[in-house]
């Protein structure tokens, strides 16, 4: 399916960094509830992902990652989640995290 520029503009991704890591026992799927700072423009948001095959805790936290951050917020088990981690999804939902190959400011605008 092909998509316009301008609905390309409204997907909103930034770059944060994890500030907490948590094992998310409620979950249907092995997953992680997430803390990110996306800066002082967007703040603190907190997210769920079941990258628990790839990722420790120790390997996630300080990490920055990619997520779209204007997505309605969605509840998952006893969790609200308030942003999307992006990243390579692979077979058997192995997932790689994308991240910015240097060390950025939180907030910035992936495009």
């Amino acid at each position: 399916m092909e998509i316009n520029w301008n609905d390309f503009e409204k997907v909103e991704m930034r770059v944060g960094t994890v500030l907490e890591v948590n094992d998310f026992p409620e979950a249907r799927n092995p997953a992680y509830q997430l803390k990110i700072n996306f800066g002082p423009e967007i703040g603190l948001r907190k997210t769920s992902a079941q990258i628990t095959k790839r990722y420790s805790k120790e390997d996630l936290l300080g990490r920055q990652v990619v997520a779209v951050v204007n997505f309605p917020k969605k509840q998952i088990a006893n969790f609200m989640s308030e942003c999307l981690i992006l990243g390579a999804v692979g077979p058997k939902n192995d997932i790689v995290l994308l991240n910015p190959d240097f060390k950025v400011e939180n907030g910035l605008r992936v495009g």
